[in-house]
């Protein structure tokens, strides 16, 4: 009698220890998920939030609402995409203490076709852009269906699109995805800190030396007012009058500045305003080519000097390039004549620098008669980066020129290409000389009490050797016109990157949250080697499915062994 009720006992107490455990594991799987304690073990550091991503979302003021337009069936690229977006939305909630709500959604998943055409095309107006992939049926065949990578971000009213899913031809469509994991951070509290941000930034195009009209830069201007305020206006030099802006962008003048134009520009720059000059020294018109040939000729701009003294030089050069974009030509053929494709080396595919913010994993940008850059100088106060380079084949000619749209029809002679990535953008970082110093201003200026700085405090420009880079093709109707986008290669359909390069250029000069860093992170493509899959995919299978159950029954035969071992010693 009194041994069983000890055996009752023990048993009760083992009960009673068993269930504690579960209860203590509880509270803690609890405690846990209200502390939010999350610990990255990733090498990459690809669930760490930067802080000054963590600082944004902290302020947030209103809820956000993100609608994700990822789901449904799709490739395993495309869903590993869409866990990593899950799992950045998830850490921007924690962030943000709960004020982001999101969801996903499959755009196709009405059966109704007109009313799936008609989210398509919401989606679309609404800066979405579609991607077509090839997916599998219940029956085992493939069909073609439309996606859209992308999200739309809801706060106070206003919606702005994301699209974060790379289409660079040059890489593989896992580096795509790759590229597109590694941008999400970037991409999305870039549009959360713009919509959210009680200051919007001001940026203006220069007017008044016939630089590109409206038209030729409506495209850019679209896109970079989801970013900030634009203007256009002359200088007519004014002192000041540009201080409320964030940046300045110079687009392609054709008219020489003149000195107190000049002055007002050093002084917002000494002042810590940044300039983007997209400006070249030789004149071509590519319109002037529908009659066959064109000129080149040197067109100094007068602000040559002012240049030099910041670091670089604009050298009166054109750029060949053997990788180079393709125009269309007309080739007789008997008594007709056809518009056949051909290379234009006047035309370079620029390459953009891999180490810098501005341009990691950014398409290859269209350049039309472009020059060169020098950098001079050897002042420790500035920083250079070159941004934009030719290929590996490429050569410079001078002007005057003569060019000739026969020359597409012509076989060039490689040897000739010997010269290798010439710098065509650069970009200038730090504390810079006035092109004003030791220079008497007193007639440049009708202010009396006005008092010239000498050297500038903390600042950055960018300089571009090509005007075209920010101009955008127009189609003509009668007086009217309708922008294509920029970059866009009218041939092929293919995007080249001008359009990010210079919406990069600007949110890298007016940054001031430090959130231009986060486009230089990496993460390493650990890709499965598929050799070795198809041949040890039955071994594996066997040691995933037989592994457990045998740990599970040898444990069981341990315990019981140890057990009995226990009570046979007790009793």
């Amino acid at each position: 009698m009194l041994k069983a009720r000890q055996n009752d006992n023990t048993r009760m107490k083992e009960w009673l220890q068993f269930l504690i455990r579960i209860a203590a594991i509880i509270v803690i799987a609890l405690l846990l998920s209200l502390l939010r304690v999350r610990i990255d073990l990733t090498e990459d550091k690809r669930y760490t939030l930067s802080e000054p991503t963590r600082r944004i979302l902290a302020g947030t003021g209103n809820d956000i609402f993100i609608q994700v337009y990822l789901d449904g069936d799709m490739p395993v690229p495309l869903k590993r995409l869409r866990r990593s977006v899950k799992e950045m939305l998830e850490e921007f909630r924690i962030a943000a203490r709960r004020k982001i709500d999101y969801e996903f959604i499959n755009p196709a998943e009405t059966k109704d076709p007109q009313q799936r055409e008609a989210q398509y095309a919401s989606l679309y107006n609404k800066g979405l852009n579609p991607v077509n992939i090839q997916a599998s049926d219940r029956e085992g065949g493939k069909s073609q269906k439309m996606i859209f990578p992308g999200m739309l971000i809801n706060y106070n009213e206003i919606e702005i699109p994301v699209n974060f899913l790379k289409n660079n031809p040059s890489v593989s469509y896992e580096q795509n995805i790759l590229h597109s994991i590694e941008g999400l951070e970037y991409e999305m509290i870039q549009t959360i800190a713009t919509v959210s941000s009680d200051t919007v930034y001001k940026v203006a195009f220069l007017e008044g030396r016939n630089e590109l009209a409206e038209i030729d830069v409506a495209d850019i201007t679209i896109h970079l007012a989801k970013f900030f305020t634009i203007d256009r206006g002359s200088i007519n030099g004014r002192p000041g009058i540009l201080d409320n802006y964030a940046a300045v962008i110079i687009a392609d003048p054709a008219v020489e500045f003149s000195e107190p134009d000049k002055l007002v520009l050093d002084q917002y720059i000494m002042n810590g305003g940044r300039v983007l000059w997209l400006v070249e020294q030789v004149e071509i018109s590519s319109d002037s080519l529908a009659t066959g040939e064109t000129t080149g000729l040197y067109r100094p701009l007068n602000i040559e000097d002012q240049l030099f003294r910041y670091g670089v030089r604009i050298n009166p050069e054109v750029i060949q390039d053997l990788d180079c974009m393709v125009i269309r030509v007309a080739v007789s053929t008997g008594e007709q004549q056809q518009l056949v494709p051909a290379p234009w080396v006047y035309y370079p595919r620029l390459y953009p620098g891999h180490d810098h913010p501005i341009t990691k994993n950014l398409n290859r940008v269209q350049g039309r008669f472009v020059n060169t850059i020098d950098t001079v100088g050897l002042d420790p106060a500035i920083r250079k980066t070159v941004l934009l380079t030719s290929s590996a084949q490429s050569r410079t000619l001078t002007p005057p020129l003569i060019i000739r749209l026969k020359e597409a029809e012509q076989i060039p002679d490689e040897q000739l290409y010997n010269k290798a990535h010439l710098p065509v953008a650069v970009l200038l970082e730090g504390i810079f000389p006035s092109a004003f110093r030791n220079r008497m201003i007193s007639g440049l200026v009708n202010d009396k009490d006005f008092k010239p700085k000498n050297e500038s405090v903390e600042t950055k420009m960018i300089v571009v050797a090509d005007g075209d880079i920010i101009r955008n093709d127009v189609r003509r109707t009668g007086t009217a016109g309708t922008p294509y986008p920029l970059g866009q290669d009218r041939l092929t359909g293919e995007m080249m990157g001008n359009r990010d390069f210079i919406i990069n250029c600007l949110n890298y000069l007016v940054d001031d949250h430090g959130l231009m860093e986060l486009r230089s992170r990496e993460m390493k493509l650990r890709l499965l080697d598929r050799t070795r899959i198809r041949d040890e995919k039955i071994f594996w299978q066997m040691i995933n499915l037989g592994l457990p159950v045998l740990i599970m029954i040898v444990s069981g035969i341990i315990y019981s062994f140890f057990r009995k071992k226990i009570y046979t010693g007790k009793g």
